[in-house]
């Protein structure tokens, strides 16, 4: 359901974009092809004195990595259509380089501040690099479907499949609110992972939310 319209009467002033496309390689790799644009609403001064006209974009980068079945990057490339200060900011895409070796799932938005913190790095691309964690996992989905063998081993769900290995918890409970231990989603998906509350009262939420969304 989308946001209701603002009750204010507004001037639109910035849009952000920010876009991953997933591909699954015939090497047994996957690319991850992310790309930020942002656009003012409005004309402004540039610092040659020339106008940048509104919707024109201010910042447009791409970057793209290849992962392996551990989220391992191996290779790394980053690329610019549009920054303000032009080749001046366009000179750091090589250095993106130095992606290569991280972990999408161990510490990753750690090591890319670690490595391109403040000079060291674009801001820009470094924020763009945020978002690949997520998107990996759900890129490999559907290959976690398929090594869980049979659909009676996968919650039918869009975004969500039991671990391959049933005595390993998922790692995405608890990981959000919906699918915390205590959750109605973890009693009916992960019964084996839920964990009764403490608070008077939740169990019964649980179990109701569970047979509701059973029917």
């Amino acid at each position: 359901m989308p946001l209701p319209p603002s009750t204010a009467t507004r001037e639109h002033l910035h849009t952000r974009t920010m876009r991953v496309d997933a591909y699954a390689r015939d090497d047994g790799q996957w690319d991850l092809e992310a790309e930020l644009i942002d656009v003012k609403g409005y004309d402004f001064p540039k610092h040659d004195g020339s106008i940048h006209v509104a919707g024109q974009p201010v910042h447009h980068m791409h970057l793209r990595v290849t992962i392996d079945a551990s989220f391992t990057i191996t290779e790394a490339l980053a690329a610019y259509d549009a920054a303000p200060y032009k080749e001046h900011c366009f000179c750091i895409a090589p250095d993106y380089k130095d992606l290569v070796g991280m972990n999408l799932l161990k510490g990753f938005r750690n090591a890319v501040k670690a490595r391109f913190g403040r000079t060291a790095g674009c801001t820009h691309l470094s924020e763009l690099s945020y978002i690949l964690p997520t998107a990996a996992v759900q890129a490999m989905a559907g290959r976690r479907r398929k090594q869980a063998g049979t659909e009676n081993n996968a919650v039918e769900t869009e975004d969500k499949t039991r671990s391959t290995d049933p005595a390993k918890r998922p790692f995405h409970i608890d990981g959000c609110h919906a699918l915390r231990v205590d959750s109605p989603m973890t009693l009916k998906f992960y019964p084996q992972w839920y964990v009764k509350s403490s608070s008077p009262g939740e169990d019964d939420k649980a179990a109701s939310g569970s047979a509701v969304s059973a029917g």
